[in-house]
């Protein structure tokens, strides 16, 4: 391997201009999704101190040389040009995206042996339309790549799910959908700031549902918990006076910001018991307000209607 004298890695051998180039924030929509709706083009975000991207990107020159036309390769130095790999969601390097079609459509983050590297460009290639897709071909991929995502997320897999909303916001900036799944993977990072200026950039009119409500619902109960005191005081306040509701309230809201959903849940369930009218209903209000926010499905939920349930008819 050698260095290029501005840092960026090069193969031993000259690329052909054609087939591997440089491109910015600028010049991505040409150079890559416009360039993609006729060959699928790799783009390989990079940066002349990470050693591991020393160690990818002539392996993507070689792999992409061997397929003589049949796919390229841009790359794209995030020092210089953040923004676009900071739309894609792109938290560590190196990160490669494949564009077919004008749109994302799969990627990797890390060094890969190059065996594994062929394999991923003739997956992309294999999969490249033979001309410009339809309009519903692209709605028909976005929803794939929004199920891929949720299943990243359900599985625990926040980067990926991450990289794959961010891809989809690349083709489709206002995506409802996945800024509020890229809003939810915030939320579980606890990045709130992060989530809530996501969640700010969901178009007005699409800013209700369920998925919505939860996330918004989950951000605002954090910051109503960070002016409280620690759950060790609050206890303390309720073993102290087991009729301080409001201290107990609090230790509710406490508990449930630190992901302790069941014993919120039935914190506000006693409060419940022992006094239905205190604050106007306020613990049975706020108990509706941790349903909205964790989602109807959530097993915290489920229990706690449950015992919301057999209060109410005791």
């Amino acid at each position: 391997m050698s260095i290029s004298l501005n840092g960026a890695p090069s193969a031993a051998n000259a690329a052909p201009v054609a087939l591997i180039s440089e491109s910015s924030d600028a010049g991505f929509r040409t150079d890559v999704l416009e360039a993609s709706r006729d060959t699928p083009v790799l783009v390989d975000f990079w940066a002349p101190w990470c050693g591991p991207c020393r160690q990818l990107t002539p392996t993507l020159e070689k792999v992409v040389n061997e397929k003589a036309g049949k796919i390229k390769l841009v790359k794209i130095n995030i020092d210089d040009h953040p923004g676009v790999a900071g739309q894609l969601g792109v938290q560590s390097i190196p990160a490669v995206f494949a564009f077919s079609g004008g749109r994302p459509v799969d990627g990797f983050m890390g060094a890969m042996p190059e065996g594994e590297v062929r394999k991923f460009a003739d997956r992309v290639i294999s999969a490249a339309p033979a001309g410009a897709p339809p309009a519903d071909s692209i709605e028909a991929q976005i929803a794939d790549a929004l199920k891929v995502a949720e299943e990243a997320f359900g599985a625990g897999d926040l980067g990926q799910a991450a990289q794959i909303f961010g891809m989809v916001l690349q083709h489709a900036p206002e995506n409802d959908v996945a800024l509020i799944g890229l809003a939810r993977v915030y939320v579980e990072a606890g990045e709130f700031e992060q989530a809530q200026a996501t969640l700010d950039m969901v178009p007005e009119d699409k800013r209700k549902g369920e998925a919505y409500t939860a996330v918004s619902n989950t951000i605002r109960l954090k910051e109503e918990a960070s002016g409280l005191s620690e759950s060790a005081a609050l206890e303390a306040a309720v073993a102290a006076n087991p009729d301080d509701h409001q201290a107990r309230f609090d230790l509710a809201v406490v508990l449930n910001a630190e992901g302790k959903r069941v014993e919120a849940a039935e914190v506000l369930v006693t409060i419940f018991k022992r006094d239905r009218t205190w604050n106007e209903d306020g613990a049975r209000k706020k108990l509706l307000e941790f349903f909205e926010a964790w989602g109807a499905k959530d097993p915290a939920t489920l229990k706690g209607r449950r015992l919301l349930s057999a209060a109410l008819f005791s």
